[in-house]
Parts: structure tokens; sequence; C-alpha cells
């Protein structure tokens, strides 16, 4: 790559100016400010990309916990006796089916439930 004449520090403030675009305050325009926000909005980031799949996780357990327990189950039995039945659908199919396709899960929670 060829040298150009264009002064390293400016560029990089600039870049990280840039990339705090949007943020309210001092926070996108003062250098000082933005580069502190832009290393805890990464931070952040980075933290919450592994957080988002704990929390989805969560949601699914909570519908499928009320979901089965219109059928007089809790959500740990439920689990068990697919497992038992050798039913291999994971807990996100399960969650959507039961919001989606009431029918469709009740016909799952009854192939289930003879098992007991």
């Amino acid at each position: 790559m060829r040298a150009r004449n264009r002064v390293a520090s400016r560029e990089r403030r600039r870049r990280i100016l840039r990339q705090t675009k949007g943020y309210w305050g001092r926070k996108k325009n003062v250098f000082r400010h933005a580069h502190n926000q832009l290393q805890k909005g990464l931070t952040y980031a980075y933290a919450h990309r592994r957080r988002k799949k704990r929390d989805f996780r969560r949601l699914w357990i909570t519908r499928l916990n009320a979901a089965v327990r219109v059928h007089g189950l809790s959500y740990s039995q439920f689990i068990h006796k697919l497992k038992q039945a050798g039913i291999a659908l994971n807990r996100k199919m399960l969650a959507d089916l039961a919001v989606t396709q009431p029918e469709a899960f009740s016909a799952i929670v009854a192939q289930v439930q003879p098992a007991a």
C-alpha cells in the first residue's frame, strides 16, 4: 500500500467519532467522552451477544411452561416425557408451536402424556 500524507492521530479520532455517531450529547462529538463511551459500548456489545442466547432460552422455557400447564403438566415433566418418548424438538421450535399453532402443540402433548 502506498504511503499517504495524512495525520494518523486525526484519522484515528475521526474513526472513533464516526463510530459514535448517534450517541447522545458530548458522547458523540467530544473525543474523550466519545472514546470512553465507545469502549463501554463495545464491551456491552460483546457481553450481550452472549446474554441474548440466555435471554431467549429463558423466554422459550417460560412460554413452554405456560403452554403445558394448561394440559396439566409442568415444564420439567414435559421435557422429561419428551425425552422418554424420543421426540427431538428443541425448546425454540416447541415454544414457537405453542404460540403459533396451539393445536399442533396439543397433539405433541397428547403424544407424550400416555407415556406416564
